[in-house]
């Protein structure tokens, strides 16, 4: 049965039920990623014998290239087909991601299943946001943010925890890929039981009335033309470099420090899962105070966070730094999206979060190809310092060139 206008009421208390379902479906998107974001760097240097550090991040440089180029087209399937319907899409395409692991026999399959996680994670995160964002108010955006990206890196932390210990009790594989497989099958399911959100986003279209403009023209406001919008995708790039670099050097790095599979688990877990709870408050502090202050600070505090780890020894410190990064992660990460959200229109608000989807996660990319040309050169240790300087230029960048995009 199809919804009126006049029965839409924007809102997310006013949505409670649906929004809350989104916020569950997205901790099992996150899931998916953390599902081997503690042992995959492991198994390409213990069964699959990689030496290079380029050809071992190889995985992570796949993942981020095919999610970066979905989210250009995510935004525009999704105002063009509906948000659910691409919701479920990403969900069939990540049950291959699973069993591919589970069977790969060489290292280039692992890196084809992390071509269509990337493609998952693409369609399914995208989607969550920007139906949240589709229920809530204008004033609530930072709120609707915080609450999926809080939701999608618990995901993520859960199962790096889990998928360490499975690991530590059992083998690298197949044991914990098998969790994947359900991930899916639930989420799924979940994501059967959501509403388009098609019917929301006329009503806030007709609330505030807007332009249609092409795609090629929101995706030079997106990536240079706009300040605030241009500012936003180099801070969300250089913060996803970083996080491409922690992804496959951390496990590395720490394990020469002689910590166990578990403890690298527990750290690694730390960073995500301090990212997704901060998300919690400061979504809902940039809706009062405003973005920009959150975005500045928090790419300051993600470089000094790095250069403290390197400066550190021992595992409570090391503990201590990733709970900083991770917070200098979440002053940032649903700050951006509200940003973007304040200044893009409601005709063209998916295509462009989606192009600076396309910016943000091609920082995954980014930071494992630097990573391993660093460390190949140099030291993994060199390699997370260089890779530091990137945040604080980014934040350098924000403090001078950004205004606040708040609308009180």
């Amino acid at each position: 049965m199809n919804t009126s206008s006049n029965d839409i009421r924007i809102g997310v208390k006013e949505n409670s039920t649906q929004f809350i379902l989104l916020v569950v479906i997205n901790l099992f998107v996150g899931s998916m990623v953390g599902l081997e974001r503690t042992i995959l760097p492991i198994i390409g240097e213990e069964r699959f014998g990689l030496a290079s550090m380029t050809a071992a991040l190889s995985f992570i440089v796949s993942f981020g290239f095919s999610k970066a180029i979905m989210n250009l087209f995510a935004g525009t399937l999704a105002d063009r087909l509906g948000r659910k319907k691409v919701l479920l899409a990403g969900w069939a395409i990540g049950l291959a991601v699973p069993l591919l692991v589970i069977f790969a026999q060489a290292w280039w399959i692992i890196v084809f299943a992390n071509v269509l996680l990337g493609v998952n994670q693409a369609l399914t995160w995208s989607m969550t946001v920007n139906m949240k964002v589709d229920l809530a108010k204008s004033n609530q955006r930072g709120l609707a943010v915080g609450f999926n990206e809080f939701a999608g890196y618990i995901g993520v932390a859960l199962m790096a925890v889990i998928s360490g210990y499975i690991a530590s009790v059992y083998s690298l594989t197949p044991e914990p890929f098998y969790i994947g497989i359900g991930l899916v099958v639930v989420g799924f399911i979940l994501s059967l039981l959501a509403k388009d959100t098609g019917q929301y986003l006329k009503v806030q279209s007709q609330q505030q009335p807007s332009n249609t403009i092409s795609t090629s023209e929101v995706f030079k406001r997106t990536s240079w033309k706009d300040k605030n919008l241009s500012s936003s995708s180099f801070a969300g790039l250089t913060t996803n470099l970083k996080d491409g670099m922690a992804w496959g050097l951390f496990p590395i790095f720490f394990a020469s420090g002689g910590l166990t599979v578990g403890q690298i688990g527990t750290i690694i877990a730390v960073y995500p899962a301090a990212w997704g709870f901060f998300q919690l408050f400061t979504g809902v502090w940039s809706d009062r105070i405003g973005r920009k202050v959150l975005i500045v600070g928090g790419m300051f505090v993600q470089a000094l966070s790095l250069w403290f780890i390197l400066l550190v020894n021992g595992y409570l410190l090391w503990l201590v730094g990733a709970l900083l990064l991770g917070i200098g992660t979440a002053m940032v990460y649903p700050t951006i999206i509200a940003s973007i959200s304040d200044v893009a229109e409601p005709k063209w608000r998916a295509t462009s979060l989606g192009i600076y989807r396309f910016w943000r996660d091609s920082g995954y990319a980014f930071g494992a190809l630097l990573a391993g040309l660093f460390a190949d050169l140099l030291t993994v240790h060199w390699a997370i310092g260089l890779v530091a300087i990137l945040p604080l230029l980014s934040g350098v960048l924000s403090l001078t060139r950004m205004q606040e995009t708040l609308v009180r």
